[in-house]
Formats: structure tokens, sequence, C-alpha cells
């Protein structure tokens, strides 16, 4: 029956409607190859004249032809000299394609106010950083058309190394920074190319949990330890796991609880590693955010042995589109480092870099933290008094761009994370944040990137939500 249909002066039939958009030969090659595959074209069959054809499906003939071209020239079909062109009698054979289940669109979801990870866009720093990606493009560098540096850019490098020493207190060269797609990628670079997948590692608790979901996916074996008022304690860790490799840390902001490293556990942390032969892994991800006084001294500056990896990120200063972080590496590390970058994603954008490396040099990057401190604390300012109109107490944080909020008497935490999307603000459980038991219950929620009477609205209307009864 379907050799016979097939055969018939009307098997073009069998072709549906053409799509309306892209070449017309592209559409009407695919689906001639579709029909032959699933032996609805049967082997052997004679294909109508191209005029024919062009006619029954109104296109021109010349997308017929062409598509007929293919089809030989792929061996889907044979033209005979004077008898004309039929499917060929050996192809492969394909059952046809199950009907997919319709999938729904993802949603763009607006994102509510306390989200965290979000930026406000500046205006003025767009507009520069624009016309510095256009001077980028009209006078590109040679790198851009090879295959560069997995290190990154010389010029990015040396502007980074001149801001974390004047800025952070870092104490490097140009040749030990990795410029990388932000801080996650650089705690992966190092937690691949320098560890080995068992090898232990401390890290804080509660803590980060990208890092903690990097450090995982690297093979390595996670080493709860727990956080309070002066930070990650080292005589916990020892006590815990005193061969431990390495130690991820935030001792300039400590994520999520918003703590500092004591200065007496900063020392007993680098002499922990210095004696052990172990790698600490700062990373400083939101140092530039300090509203009382400049920036905390990094705990890198501190370390005459060597033995701290440094990582930033622009994600949080700039805008996370913008994909540019570092890692400062001791010099034994960036060998393995970059052999592992080399075999990855190779090396970054050239004219990011370039423009990002102008941005920071002519002077642009502090007058954007000027503005971004300000609308940073406004921000703070705005959700801290919302809550407070909506009877919850809280402090505003010294540094940082989100607060914990510890929890009404009586409220359970997924309820109350609950009442605060309902209330249009957004709330993270602090237990999802605890790797081991007893965890602190409470809420953390972000200020960055969402104007003050957004964040004041929502906080007021959470705070009356929380203290109803449940």
């Amino acid at each position: 029956m379907r050799k016979d249909r097939a055969n018939s002066s009307d098997w073009s039939a069998l072709i549906p409607v053409l799509p309306g958009e892209g070449p017309r030969r592209v559409a009407l090659y695919a689906e001639l190859r579709r029909l032959i595959e699933t032996r609805q074209l049967a082997p052997g069959a004679k294909l109508p004249p191209t005029r024919a054809l062009a006619t029954r499906l109104g296109v021109a003939r010349g997308a017929v032809v062409a598509a007929f071209e293919q089809l030989v020239a792929e061996g889907f079909a044979e033209a005979r000299v004077g008898a004309g062109t039929f499917v060929a009698t050996a192809v492969p054979s394909l059952a046809p394609e199950p009907a997919r289940p319709a999938r729904p669109r993802r949603r763009e979801v607006e994102a509510l106010p306390g989200r965290l990870g979000t930026a406000a866009p500046d205006s003025r720093t767009l507009a520069l950083f624009g016309r510095l990606l256009q001077r980028q493009l009209a006078r590109p560098v040679p790198s851009c058309f090879h295959y560069g540096d997995p290190q990154g850019e010389p010029e990015l490098r040396a502007a980074i190394a001149d801001y974390l020493r004047a800025a952070r207190g870092v104490r490097l060269h140009a040749d030990q920074v990795v410029v990388t797609h932000g801080a996650q990628h650089a705690i992966d670079l190092v937690a691949r190319g320098v560890l080995a997948p068992g090898d232990e590692v401390w890290i804080e608790d509660p803590g980060y949990g990208s890092a903690v979901a990097c450090l995982r996916g690297a093979g390595l074996s996670l080493v709860p330890v727990a956080v309070d008022a002066e930070g990650l304690d080292p005589a916990a860790g020892i006590a815990r796991a005193p061969r431990a490799r390495a130690a991820y840390v935030t001792p300039s902001h400590q994520f999520p609880m918003g703590v500092v490293l004591s200065m007496r556990r900063r020392l007993a942390l680098l002499a922990w590693a210095r004696e052990a032969g172990a790698w600490i892994l700062e990373d400083d991800y939101d140092s530039e955010f300090r509203y009382n006084g400049p920036p905390l001294a990094s705990l890198q500056g501190m370390d005459g042995g060597g033995r701290v990896v440094y990582v930033g990120t622009f994600s949080k200063a700039l805008f996370p589109g913008l994909r540019i972080g570092y890692a400062v590496l001791p010099e034994p590390l960036i060998e393995p480092v970059l052999a592992l970058r080399d075999r990855g994603d190779r090396y970054p954008s050239p004219l990011l870099q370039g423009a990002l490396a102008a941005f920071l040099r002519e002077g642009h990057f502090a007058a954007h933290l000027r503005r971004a401190r300000a609308r940073a604390r406004a921000a703070r300012d705005a959700l801290v008094a919302g809550l407070a109109a909506g009877g919850l107490a809280v402090r505003p944080p010294d540094q940082g761009l989100h607060l914990v909020l510890d929890l009404v008497d009586g409220l359970d935490e997924a309820d109350a994370v609950a009442r605060a999307a309902q209330a249009g603000l957004s709330a993270r459980a602090l237990s999802g944040l605890h790797l081991a038991r007893p965890v602190r219950r409470g809420l953390v929620v972000g200020f960055s990137g969402f104007a003050p009477q957004a964040l004041e609205e929502a906080a007021r209307r959470f705070g009356e939500a929380a203290r109803r009864p449940s």
C-alpha cells in the first residue's frame, strides 16, 4: 500500500506545506529525506518532475532542483539519464520520530526584591563600557584573531594586580593573576587542577552553597567547620581533619553570617596551612561593599608562606553578565591550573578583557564603586526600615549585600519563606546553607539591585505577615 502510494503520481501529497521561514531548498530537502528514511517514499520510487513538484508546492523550480541534487550527492536518490530521479535502492531505514510531548516554555520570572546575586544597572557605567568595547572593536588586539593566553590578557592582569595591591593589600605580581569567568570558575579550576578526588577540605558551616557544589563536584571530601562570632575555628578543623589538603573561607565577610575572621584565627589558619602543606581558598566576594571605613585587609596579604589562593569577581561590583573574575595563585599552582584551563574553555574574551582593563586603568571603576556603594547603602537602609515598620528588628550590616534575619518566635522557617514570597520579598532559608547539625534557622535577604521603595514596602508587608499567628 505504501509503495503503491509512493509510486503514484500524487505521492507529493505526502509533503505537507513547507515551513514559512527559511530557505525553501533546505526545507524541501529535509522533508524529502525524512520521507525516504522512514520508508514513506519506498526504495526505487520515482520522484516527480521538478517543474511539477514546484508547481504543486508553490516554490521556485530552482529550489526543487537544488534539493534533488543534494539528495543525489548524499546517496538518498539516484539520477538516471533520460528516466528521471529515483529514491535510492539502499538507504538507512529510520523509524518515524515519536510525537514529542508539548514542553511548556520557560517564562522569565521577574526577581522579587531581596533576591541574592542581583546587581543594579548603572547607566553611566554601561554607556562608558559600551564606548570602551567599541574602541576595542575599532582597534582589536592581535589575540582576537588566534587562541590567546589561558591566563588572560597581560593588560587586564596588570590592572587587576594594581587594584588589589592598593585596595585589598594583596601581595602579588601580575603573572600570578589568572582571569576567569567568575569566582565559581576560579574555585573549580583550583579544586580540579590542584586537589585530587577524595582530598579533605574544610568548609565554613553554614556556608556558600555554590562553593559546596563546586568542591563536591570535583570529588573532594568536605569537612564542615562551624562558624561562630569569630568565623571559622581552625582548632575545630584540626580536630576533625588534621590532614585536610585545603580550607575554603570567606574571611572578610563570611557568607552568610556576615562575621569577620578574627586576627587570632587568621594567624592560626595560616600557621596550620604552612605546617600541613595545605592551601587556603580565600573567596573575597563582596569586599568592595563596606559602609563604615575602608575595606578590610585580605588574608592573602598576611600570608608569608605562599599558601593562600585569593579569589575575586567583578560580578558583584559591576554586573554578573560581565562574567569576569580572577584568581591570584601561589607560584607552584600556576602551571597546573593553566594546564587545566587550556584543556577546557581555553581563554577568556580579549574584547571584554580589553574594555575592562581600560575601565580600571582610566579610573572609571573607582567612580563606579562610589555610586554602587551609595545605592547599596540606600537599599540596605530601606530594607531595614521596612522590616522595622513591620515590627521586625534587625541590625544593619556594615558590609556586604545581604542580611540575616532571625525568625519571629513560633514561626516555622518554611512558613516564613512562603509568607515572604506572598508579601513580595525574596528570602532564603538559612538552615539550607548548613552542612551539619545543629543548624541555625533564619532568613537570608539580599538588598542589592532593587529600588529602595520596593524593598521597603515588601519588607514592611512581610513583617506584618510574619507576626500573624500561624
